[in-house]
């Protein structure tokens, strides 16, 4: 009778699938700051400056810390009035991230 309990439950699903995390309909616990300005706008050639020179894809041979340091360099060569430096550095970080990393 147990084993009938175990074995014939179609809809039994292994251990191993409670155990891993999901992310279905997991929101981000990172909210972005407020932006005030009236017309920002993150410009392309900032973007496509990220994901040419800071790329992070976690992989074992890449360096978070020097990921990091290249990022907020890059960042920092710019500024918006109304707009704070952290407001700018979590719309771009995303773009930072790929493979491995971006999962």
């Amino acid at each position: 009778m147990a084993d009938e309990a175990l074995h014939g439950n179609e809809d039994a699903r292994p251990l191993r699938d409670y155990v891993v995390p999901t992310m279905n309909g997991a929101r981000s616990s990172i909210a972005r700051p407020a932006i005030q300005a009236n017309n920002f706008e993150i410009k392309p050639a900032i973007i496509q400056t990220i994901q040419t020179s800071v790329q992070f894809a976690g992989m074992p041979n890449d360096d978070p810390n020097a990921h990091i340091a290249n990022f907020l360099e890059i960042c920092d060569t710019f500024k918006q009035n109304g707009v704070s430096d952290n407001a700018i550095r979590l719309r771009l970080f995303p773009f930072s991230l790929r493979d491995k990393a971006k999962e």
